[in-house]
């Protein structure tokens, strides 16, 4: 009952949404780059949104099913196939055993994500399934996927009935709200923070008023970017804080970062603004080359996006239900047939 990899891909990865409660201790949060993909591909596959998914990034992986599965992506279209067919995004599907879940031709995007009706049975550290690969912790092995590994799976359907599962899963309507559709945004939101002021106005306006590129030394860690120089108006030197996903950190030489998922735990660099919660996911799905341009909002207003943003995850998780029914059915009938 296990899922073998043919082919791993060039990153591929188990995340879930972090690894919480430990940057004292110089663990990283980690977690999903691109939560809003994660958080879709466990709903539509019929799990709580907090579950581990394979992050795939640019080239997918190959995996043969050894048992049947009900699976999910969201995120980057990375072109899936199932035995050669083309499979959609957003939608569950009913897997059997011997197929072939491959990926070809990036159409947009840098990561998808795949979810597991019931996940991959992967031991929490830290209360976590995250991989952090700097640290050889969590996900499988504490690394990325490589060609021969066996991925089991927790839950087990039935091998009757496939088909009927199928065509009823098919037949079900998914209304996504339109705060959780991929449209990318021109602008990436950013808020002002406590080290704003130490900028010079120049800085300001030139964050905002200019493009930055992805510098091609990007990673889950931060995202280099570069454009114009921005400055403080005076030398000085400040206190390490805890570092946030999505603080723009400003070093010496004036080229702005903007922390990831893999953020170091703590950082003395000043910051010249935070991009908002719910813009980071536009962020986590461009690629080195691509320019991102930024528009200030207030934190009021960053917070009222992201209450949006929950809403709309629990109205879509609440009208998930009868498929989520339909699903833990056959899993109860597969469980009683052991």
């Amino acid at each position: 009952m296990s899922v073998t990899v043919i082919r791993p891909g060039l990153a591929s990865t188990f995340q879930d949404c972090g690894r919480h409660g430990h940057q004292h201790l110089g663990i990283p949060v980690g977690g999903a780059m691109d939560l809003r993909a994660h958080q879709l591909a466990n709903l539509i596959a019929g799990n709580t949104r907090d579950l581990a998914t394979l992050e795939i990034t640019l080239l997918g992986p190959t995996l043969r099913f050894d048992a049947p599965a009900i699976i999910a992506m969201a995120g980057a279209d990375l072109s899936p196939t199932l035995n050669g067919i083309p499979v959609p995004l957003g939608r569950p599907l009913v897997v059997r055993a011997g197929e072939t879940l491959s990926f070809g031709e990036r159409r947009n995007g840098v990561r998808c994500y795949l979810a597991w009706n019931g996940g991959i049975d992967l031991p929490p550290v830290m209360g976590s399934q995250s991989t952090w690969l700097r640290g050889q912790l969590g996900g499988y092995q504490g690394r990325a996927l490589a060609k021969g590994d066996e991925l089991p799976l927790v839950t087990q359907l039935k091998e009757e009935g496939l088909d009927s599962l199928s065509d009823d899963l098919d037949s079900m309507s998914i209304y996504l709200p339109a705060t959780l559709a991929n449209n990318p945004r021109e602008r990436l939101r950013v808020m002002r923070g406590p080290h704003t002021a130490l900028f010079t106005d120049e800085s300001i306006r030139a964050l905002l008023n200019n493009p930055f590129r992805i510098a091609k030394e990007s990673d889950r860690m931060g995202y280099r970017l570069q454009g114009p120089s921005l400055h403080l108006k005076e030398n000085r030197q400040l206190l390490s804080e805890g570092a946030t996903f999505g603080s723009i950190q400003v070093p010496s030489d004036g080229q702005p970062i903007v922390l990831m998922a893999d953020r170091q735990s703590i950082g003395g660099y000043p910051k010249i603004g935070h991009v908002a919660t719910v813009d980071l996911p536009h962020l986590a799905q461009k690629m080195p080359g691509e320019e991102v341009w930024f528009e200030e909002i207030s934190l009021a207003q960053a917070q009222q996006l992201d209450n949006l943003r929950e809403q709309a995850l629990g109205r879509l998780a609440a009208s998930l239900e009868p498929m989520r029914r339909r699903m833990a059915k056959c899993m109860m009938q597969a469980t009683a047939a052991m």
